[in-house]
């Protein structure tokens, strides 16, 4: 699973996990009753305190997205909520203003950006 966590957004580390899993959910990469890991192993690979992951886990079941099996882990729930429009938005914005203002910092203009997300997106 791939999640990648930034210390310098500004976004809580359990929400960056809670959005990632939910788009994940979104873009098919994580399907219906596929195992999550389990919140010891991603807290190691993300370099977190286990109640952090836990605490994503937890919301994410609260609204849904996972079901825990007793004794067995978290699964991708078989119904879980689609992104709205409005929600999809917001997320691409929350990422586009965290670019932007770290270009900002570097010196790099909004085309020179652009010039790279195309490249990028050439690339495949």
């Amino acid at each position: 699973m791939d999640i990648y966590i930034s210390q310098n957004d500004g976004i809580p580390v359990y929400l960056q996990i809670v959005n990632q899993v939910k788009q994940l959910v979104a873009v098919k990469r994580l399907i219906a009753d596929q195992e999550l890991p389990a919140i010891r192993v991603l807290a190691e690979q993300l370099l977190i305190n286990p109640n952090t992951v836990a605490r994503a886990y937890r919301e994410l079941e609260t609204a849904g997205w996972v079901y825990k099996r007793r004794g067995s882990g978290t699964f991708i729930s078989d119904k879980p909520s689609p992104l709205s429009e409005q929600e999809r938005q917001r997320i691409i914005d929350e990422k586009i203003v965290s670019l932007l203002a770290e270009a900002h910092q570097m010196d790099i203009s909004v085309e020179q950006i652009i010039t790279r997300i195309k490249e990028i997106k050439a690339r495949g």
